[in-house]
C-alpha cells in the first residue's frame, strides 16, 4: 500500500533509540524528510547513516534536550530553515519511573515538564504552519492508563490524552489530526534495561499478554506511519493501544 507520504516533512522527538528511532525509519522509508531530535548526538548520527544506507532521505539531526524552555522554537526554526515546513509531528520523547506517593514537588514537576509540557509546547510551535497549509498529523506516544503504582509520567501522559482529545476538537476543521499511541511492553531501552532486564522477567510478564510476547518497536512504527498518512484522515482524538491485548479497560 502506498501511504502517500513521499515529500512530507516530519519532526520526530526521542528518535535516538527504540520506538522513536523506528518511527523515524518507517517514515523515511516512505519518502518522508525527517528532522530527528534527541539528546544523544552519536545515536542520531548512526540513525542518519542507517536511513541513508537504506536509500531514505538524509535526516536533519537535532541533538536537543526537550527539558529546556526554549526547545520548541529551536526545533521549529531549525526544521523550517532546512525544509520550509513541517507536516508531521511525532511527540515520542519522555521518561517513566515510579516515585513514592509522597515525593516532593520537584519530582512531579520534572516529569510533567518532559512528558506533558514539552509535548504541548512543541505542538503549539508547529501547529500554526499546519493550520496555514490546512493539513497536518500529530502523534503522541504515551503509555498505559492502568498504572500498577504511583508513576508521575503516567499521570502526565494521562494529561496528554485529555489535552489531545480536546485539541482534536479545535484543529479538525483545518485538516489536522491528533492521536495518541499507547505502547505496551515493547522491546526498548527502558523496558529491556530497567523494567524487565532478564529473560526470566520478560517471560513471567508475557503471561499477562494475550499474544504471549513483548512487541518490537517496529510493531508501533508501522502503525504510526499509517496514522501519519492521508489514508488515516478520519481518525483523530483517539488513544490507540499497541500492546498485544494487554490492557483491559474499554
Amino acid at each position: 500500500m502506498d501511504l502517500e507520504l513521499r515529500g512530507k516533512v516530519a519532526v520526530v522527538t526521542g528518535a535516538s533509540v527504540g520506538i522513536g528511532r523506528e518511527i523515524a525509519k518507517a517514515l523515511a522509508f516512505e519518502g518522508v524528510q525527517t528532522a530527528v531530535v534527541a539528546r544523544r548526538a552519536n545515536l542520531l548520527a548512526t540513525l542518519r547513516e542507517e536511513i541513508e544506507r537504506a536509500g531514505g532521505p538524509r535526516p536533519l539531526a537535532l541533538p536537543i534536550d526537550l527539558y529546556g524552555p526554549d526547545t520548541a522554537p529551536r526545533i521549529r526554526d531549525a526544521a523550517l530553515s532546512a525544509y520550509g515546513r513541517v507536516d508531521i509531528l511525532i511527540n515520542n520523547a519522555g521518561g517513566s519511573r515510579t516515585i513514592p506517593w509522597d515525593s516532593p514537588d520537584a519530582a512531579w514537576d520534572e516529569s510533567f515538564s518532559l512528558n506533558f509540557t514539552a509535548v504541548r509546547r512543541t505542538t503549539q510551535a508547529l501547529l500554526p504552519g499546519m493550520i496555514e497549509r490546512r493539513w497536518g498529523r500529530i502523534l503522541c506516544v504515551t503509555g498505559s492508563a492502568e498504572p500498577s503504582t504511583v508513576n508521575a509520567a503516567v499521570a502526565a501522559k494521562a494529561g496528554v490524552h485529555a489535552w489531545a482529545k480536546g485539541l482534536s476538537r479545535e484543529i479538525g476543521r483545518h485538516g489536522i489530526t491528533i492521536n495518541c499511541l499507547a505502547p505496551g511492553r515493547i522491546h526498548s531501552e527502558q523496558i529491556d534495561m530497567r523494567l524487565h532486564p532478564t529473560p526470566e522477567s520478560q517471560a513471567e510478564f508475557a503471561r499477562n499478554i494475550p499474544l504471549g510476547y513483548f512487541g518490537d518497536p517496529s510493531d508501533v512504527a508501522f502503525f504510526a506511519a499509517f496514522l501519519c498518512s492521508p489514508k488515516a484522515r478520519y481518525i483523530t482524538g483517539e488513544r490507540i493501544h499497541v500492546d498485544g491485548g494487554l490492557h483491559r479497560s474499554v
